[in-house]
C-alpha cells in the first residue's frame, strides 16, 4: 500500500482530567498520527490529486507553498514520494525541528523574517508567490486563498467527525490560520446539524477576533506571538466567517499551559495549536447548561517543539513561567472512549 492511504481515519480520544462541568464531554481527533505528522496531510494530498488530475502537477514539477511548517512536511513527504522539487518559505519563528524535518526530506527551504509587514514584498507569501513566478513548471498550492483546502476537511475530516459522534455533537472549535480546517469541518457538521457551534480560537496579535466581531481589519492589532500555524495577519480566503459562531482571543500562556497539562495528565505531547485548541473547547464546556459534546483536533505532535514549548529555558526568555506545576489535581472522570474507523460507539 502507498503511504498515502494512510492518511485519515485518525482515532477520536475522550480526553478525561480537563476542569469541566461533568455533563460535557471533550473529544479530540489525533490528526498528528497522520503519516507526515500532521493534519496538513488531508489537505495537501487533496489538492495535489487534483493538480495531478488536470495536468498542472507533472512529472519534473516542483512545488512552491509557503508554510508554517506542517504544509511544508506533507508537501516534502508527498514530493519525495512522486519525485517532485520542493521549495518551502516560512517566518523565522518556525522551530528548528520544523525546518531541519523539511530539509531531510529534501525540500529547499527558505526562511523570512516573521515582522515582515503582509503586504511586502519579503513577506513569507509573497516571497513564495515570487519563486513560483520565476520557477518554470512549478505549481504553488496557494493553501490561502485555495477552496480546495476547506473541501478536503468536507469530504474527509467532518465526515469522520460526524460517523464517530453523529447527533451528540454540539460545538465544534478549532483555531485557523488558513481556515481550511474550521471552515471545511464547520460546514460539513452545519449541513448535518444546523444547531452545532462552530467556535475558531484566534490569537491575540491576530485579525481574525476584531474582524468577525466588528468587521474591520485593525493592522494595528498585528502583534507578534509564538503558537505557530494559527492566526494571520491578512484575510485568508479560504476561512468562510459565515459558517462561524463564535470567535474567542487566546494567549500563548493559554495555549502552553494546556499543552503541558495534555501531556502530563493525557500523555499527549502535542504542538501549540492543540493547546489552543483544547483551551478553547474548555472554555466553552464552562458555559454550556446543557449535557453536549465538543470536538476538536490536535493538529500535531509536541516533538517538533522540544526546544521552544517544552524548554523552560525559552518560554523564561519569552516572559512566560516554566510549567512544572501542574497545579491542584483534577479528579478524573470515566475512563476513555477512543472512536475511530474500526471502533464506533453505539449511537
Amino acid at each position: 500500500m502507498r503511504l498515502q492511504s494512510f492518511i485519515g481515519g485518525t482515532p477520536l480520544l475522550e480526553l478525561t482530567t480537563l476542569d469541566i462541568p461533568r455533563h460535557v464531554r471533550i473529544f479530540a481527533k489525533l490528526e498528528f498520527l497522520n503519516p507526515g505528522g500532521s493534519i496538513k496531510d488531508r489537505v495537501v494530498s487533496y489538492i495535489t490529486d487534483d493538480a495531478e488530475r488536470r495536468g498542472v502537477l507533472r512529472s519534473g514539477s516542483t512545488i512552491v507553498e509557503n508554510t508554517s511548517g506542517n504544509t511544508g512536511a506533507a508537501i516534502a513527504m508527498l514530493a519525495a514520494m512522486r519525485g517532485y522539487k520542493a521549495i518551502l518559505t516560512m517566518p523565522d519563528k518556525v522551530s528548528k525541528e520544523k525546518q531541519n524535518a523539511l530539509t531531510a526530506m529534501g525540500a529547499d527551504v527558505v526562511v523570512c523574517l516573521t515582522s515582515a509587514p503582509p503586504d511586502s514584498p519579503g513577506h513569507y507569501v509573497a516571497t513564495a508567490r515570487r519563486i513560483h513566478a520565476e520557477t518554470p513548471n512549478s505549481f504553488m498550492l496557494n493553501q490561502y486563498d485555495n477552496p480546495l483546502n476547506a473541501e478536503a476537511h468536507f469530504r474527509s475530516t467532518g465526515p469522520e467527525i460526524w460517523a464517530a459522534l453523529g447527533k451528540q455533537i454540539s460545538a465544534f472549535v478549532a483555531s485557523g490560520s488558513t481556515g481550511g480546517t474550521i471552515s471545511g469541518i464547520g460546514r460539513y457538521l452545519r449541513a448535518k446539524n444546523p444547531a452545532i457551534d462552530i467556535v475558531l480560537l484566534d490569537p491575540l496579535g491576530s485579525i481574525y477576533h476584531k474582524y468577525f466581531h466588528q468587521g474591520v481589519v485593525d493592522p494595528g492589532q498585528i502583534a507578534p506571538y509564538h503558537v505557530e500555524g494559527v492566526g494571520e495577519d491578512h484575510l485568508a480566503k479560504c476561512m468562510d466567517f459565515s459558517v462561524l459562531s463564535d470567535v474567542l482571543q487566546f494567549s500563548d500562556a493559554d495555549a502552553f499551559a494546556t499543552c503541558h497539562h495534555l501531556a502530563r495528565s493525557e500523555g499527549l505531547l502535542c504542538g501549540g495549536s492543540s493547546g489552543a485548541n483544547v483551551w478553547g473547547a474548555v472554555q466553552l464546556a464552562r458555559r454550556m447548561k446543557e449535557p453536549g459534546s465538543i470536538v476538536t483536533v490536535l493538529p500535531d505532535n509536541g516533538v517538533k517543539y522540544i526546544s521552544k514549548i517544552y524548554n523552560d529555558e525559552w518560554l523564561v526568555d519569552h516572559e512566560m513561567r516554566p510549567f512544572r506545576d501542574p497545579g491542584r489535581p483534577v479528579p478524573k472522570r470515566d475512563a476513555s472512549f477512543v472512536a475511530d474507523k474500526h471502533l464506533m460507539p453505539n449511537l
